[in-house]
């Protein structure tokens, strides 16, 4: 597997309105747009900084993955994005090294990606997506 940089740093959030507001007049960080990926019930802004990105994630459903989190642990960082050149190569990569996985197959992740979860009982504690930008 060959890792060529954070892609992106998830960060669960209320409001993604007033998440963009503040970054963009606080920080002068801009949003290059917004996206809803309806299977994983959510509405992603795009903050780009440099090679990296933050994603912020804003649930679309009580019962979504983001806000599961939220209500556990409340706004933040939700995961760490690992830009891989070949995400088929990786994800048998990792089943051959036993890691535990979320997704065992890529899916569909915001801004074109192919993504897959790691699970953190593997990384000690961390959410890793690996992500393969299309």
């Amino acid at each position: 597997m060959n890792v060529i940089c954070v892609d992106h740093i998830g960060i669960a959030v209320k409001d993604l309105d007033e998440t963009v507001k503040f970054y963009e007049e606080t920080l002068g960080i801009k949003c290059t747009g917004t996206e809803v990926v309806e299977e994983q019930k959510v509405r992603v802004a795009f903050m780009p900084l440099g090679d990296c990105e933050l994603e912020f994630l804003e649930s679309t459903a009580p019962d979504g993955p983001v806000a599961k989190f939220i209500d556990k642990n409340g706004e933040g960082i939700q995961h760490i994005a690992l830009r891989v050149d070949d995400i088929e190569a990786a994800l048998k990569e990792m089943e051959e090294k036993g890691i535990r996985m979320i997704d065992t197959q890529p899916r569909y992740g915001a801004g074109n990606a192919k993504i897959a979860f790691m699970h953190p009982k593997a990384t000690k504690g961390i959410l890793l997506e690996l992500s393969q930008r299309m």
